[in-house]
């Protein structure tokens, strides 16, 4: 862990890249780190995955957009991070802060032109069950 979801309106593929959000939003976790400079999330454990909804109604289905001058449906943005207990309130906040800034950079060529909702939020532990299997971690422990 961290894993940060992303459930989106399918009609945002045609408008976006969203392989190239997901990209900058890993780097942007492994860039966080604490107090003392370590990295906050593990290299092997970051994962970002993004889910077109093709099927899906926001909000009034597009009526006041179209009162406001737009010719296209709403779009939809749910980013989850869901990470494990330990860290910090203010590497908490911080990690949030740097990944907002990441989707505002990406959505603002279209916030102007389509009606976009984006909600970003961050969860923690507590879990009730815990277990990794993982060949992909071992590649980036560092060699004595």
């Amino acid at each position: 862990m961290p894993h940060l979801v992303i459930l989106y309106t399918g009609n945002l593929d045609a408008v976006t890249d969203m392989t190239a959000l997901c990209r900058a939003l890993a780097d942007a976790m492994l860039d966080v780190t604490d107090e003392a400079g370590a990295p906050v999330f593990p290299t092997g454990g970051t994962r970002v995955l993004a889910y077109p909804a093709p099927h899906f109604a926001v909000a009034d289905g597009g009526a006041a957009g179209r009162a406001a001058g737009f010719d296209v449906d709403y779009g939809f943005v749910y980013l989850n991070l869901r990470m494990g207990r330990g860290r910090s309130a203010a590497l908490q906040q911080q990690a949030g802060r740097r990944l907002e800034a990441v989707v505002k950079a990406h959505f603002a060529p279209l916030f102007p032109v389509r009606p976009i909702g984006v909600t970003l939020q961050i969860d923690e532990g507590p879990e009730v069950f815990d277990a990794k299997n993982s060949s992909l971690h071992p590649l980036f422990q560092k060699k004595a």
